[in-house]
């Protein structure tokens, strides 16, 4: 009887876990969408360090007054030579998914950052020559295929948008990448990775985007018929993103990693579902097909990632270690796992 309510309870635990994370996840997307589109306010890298500068203040409240995780310490050496290299990559995938929201509907942008199972694969295979099994790279195939499909028929379709999308992708496995070289030794979770790169992430977009985008703002004020309450909803969405880092926390600790990668591409789903409903973009048959088609083979990719995973090492094959000293160690050609869990990119 015991058994069977801890069972209970670890279920509910786990389903509660994702359904904040869904909350939040899609919230901050849709938020943002409407910041661009609905308040016109259409300057992506003035709300990118808005969210860097709310994690910041969230990441030391959590850590170091209310002490609800503790601090992971990091040489003041470390924090330049590690840190500010990754919070560069990572600055630049924030903000390129936000370039992205401005020209493009969720739902396409949504079904392009499907696309990075992909992109972490291949970058591993030319910068670390890691050697993937068939099982693999066939897996990648209905990815590939459905994020053809869904470009070729978008009816909303914008270039830069779309470029902006891709390179994001590209910048979240060069993350990962850089994560697995620079960040070895230390096992940041999400709170901790916010604290340590949202304030770089900050200092390294506070000037373009006074630069860039600080007249635009100006003006922006100027005519908006409610700036105050905007600039509310905008700071929000701020909060929010990182309120979404602790979801992710949470979730990770409460579910298996099968459960998280089925959760993360129902996510994509949810939120796509969810974009059409409040601002009714059209969305082709074909189109709908092709993003049905990206998410069944991102499920089909965790799914080939774990079996592998679970896999007994071939008697005779050495082991290869897992944090190798530089990325161009030369690695045994023996199957690789990719380095991350791809639905690891929302945070902020």
């Amino acid at each position: 009887m015991e058994e069977t309510i801890i069972c209970q309870w670890s279920v509910f635990r786990s389903l509660l876990a994702i359904l904040q994370w869904w909350t939040f996840n899609v919230t901050v997307i849709i938020m943002n969408k409407w910041i661009f589109q609905n308040l016109d306010f259409k300057f992506p890298l003035s709300v990118s360090c808005i969210h860097f500068i709310c994690s910041s203040i969230g990441a030391y409240v959590v850590i170091k007054m209310l002490k609800l995780k503790p601090l992971i310490h990091v040489d003041p050496e470390d924090r330049w030579r590690r840190i500010f290299p990754m919070s560069f990559v990572f600055c630049i995938n924030i903000v390129l998914g936000n370039v992205s929201l401005r020209y493009i509907p969720v739902s396409f942008m949504q079904t392009i950052k499907s696309f990075t199972p992909a992109t972490t694969v291949v970058l591993q295979w030319l910068v670390w020559r890691k050697y993937f099994e068939w099982r693999i790279w066939a897996s990648l195939v209905p990815i590939v295929g459905g994020i053809l499909l869904a470009s070729v028929t978008e009816l909303s379709f914008n270039m830069f948008g779309f470029c902006a999308a891709l390179f994001g992708c590209l910048a979240t496995s060069t993350k990962t990448i850089l994560a697995e070289s620079l960040l070895h030794g230390y096992k940041f979770d999400s709170i901790n990775t916010v604290y340590y790169m949202a304030p770089f992430a900050t200092m390294i977009l506070a000037l373009p985007a006074m630069l860039l985008e600080g007249n635009g703002i100006l003006e922006w004020l100027s005519i908006h018929p409610y700036p105050w309450s905007a600039l509310i909803i905008i700071f929000t969405s701020g909060v929010l993103a990182f309120c979404l880092n602790f979801s992710i926390f949470y979730v990770i600790h409460s579910t298996t990693a099968v459960t998280f990668n089925v959760a993360g591409n129902l996510k994509v789903a949810v939120a796509v579902l969810v974009s059409w409903l409040i601002f009714k973009n059209p969305i082709s048959y074909l189109n709908a097909v092709g993003c049905a088609v990206t998410l069944v083979g991102c499920t089909f990719y965790g799914y080939v990632r774990h079996m592998i995973s679970q896999q007994p090492p071939v008697p005779g094959t050495p082991r290869t270690p897992r944090t190798p000293r530089t990325p161009r160690t030369p690695m045994s050609k023996m199957e690789l796992l990719p380095l991350v869990n791809d639905k690891l990119d929302d945070k902020i």
